[in-house]
């Protein structure tokens, strides 16, 4: 007799701020951000009983479904197998921690509670397996809640993927440099991925106030709900709110 079907929602990540502050001898960042969940979840369907990776969904094409995607990698860490099935709405290579979302997602499943560890699978994991809104530091393993706040926020998805580990390089082959802006990846991000600018102008252009990026992009968003999707119809506009989901977690 099989296992009963575990559904589970993955919320994406925002980043309100992000200062990087050093970089360790090992290669990795040392950050110092604001992270609130969102509404806007992936919903994974897990299944004790199998094996495997599959997906549906607006952004699941070109999702690796093999050992390297971080579902795979969470479901190691935590010692279990399954087969799992990912509806896919957060885009990947978006700045919204959608892998990452989506492997905390699967440590919760498995009772993997360990902040530390989790970071092991990727700078956001430990924030999303903690959820709600905090202040995160280290290389992303220290994660201090913080009290939830209510904000309304519109995303701009533009038909782009832009690598984080490419925008890391950049920013440390810039000079390390302090941003104006809440995020100190922005300028990084617009050299590895130009057309990111032109966005960036057209946003502001039909909303009338500058986006922030979103990590290392490439969403962009605005505080509050902006009616733009008819402006931009080559981007997916979504309104979505902060989300008061917070789990608990052990570690630090």
């Amino acid at each position: 007799m099989s296992e009963k079907l575990h559904r589970i929602s993955a919320p994406a990540k925002l980043t309100l701020e992000l200062r990087c502050t050093g970089v360790r001898a090992d290669g990795y960042h040392f950050i110092d951000s604001e992270m609130v969940t969102l509404e806007l979840a992936d919903t994974l369907s897990i299944d004790p009983s199998a094996t495997g990776l599959s997906a549906d969904g607006p952004f699941a094409a070109g999702m690796p479904l093999d050992d390297s995607n971080l579902v795979a990698k969470a479901l190691r860490l935590a010692g279990r197998s399954a087969a799992v099935h990912i509806h896919k709405v957060i885009p990947h290579g978006g700045g919204l921690g959608g892998g990452s979302s989506d492997a905390a997602a699967v440590l919760r499943w498995a009772g993997y509670t360990d902040v530390v560890g989790a970071s092991q699978l990727g700078a956001d994991v430990s924030f999303c397996l903690v959820g709600g809104r905090a202040r995160v530091r280290g290389i992303g393993e220290i994660v201090e809640p913080l009290e939830f706040l209510a904000i309304d926020i519109t995303l701009v998805i533009p038909p782009l993927a832009v690598s984080t580990p490419a925008v890391y390089k950049a920013w440390d082959e810039l000079g390390a440099p302090r941003s104006d802006g809440p995020n100190d990846l922005e300028p990084a991000a617009l050299v590895v991925e130009p057309q990111l600018t032109r966005w960036r102008d057209r946003i502001r252009e039909v909303a009338g106030i500058s986006p922030t990026l979103a990590g290392s992009g490439a969403t962009w968003f605005l505080v509050g709900h902006h009616s733009l999707a008819a402006a931009l119809p080559e981007a997916m506009v979504v309104q979505t709110r902060t989300d008061r989901q917070q789990h608990a977690a052990g570690g630090r």
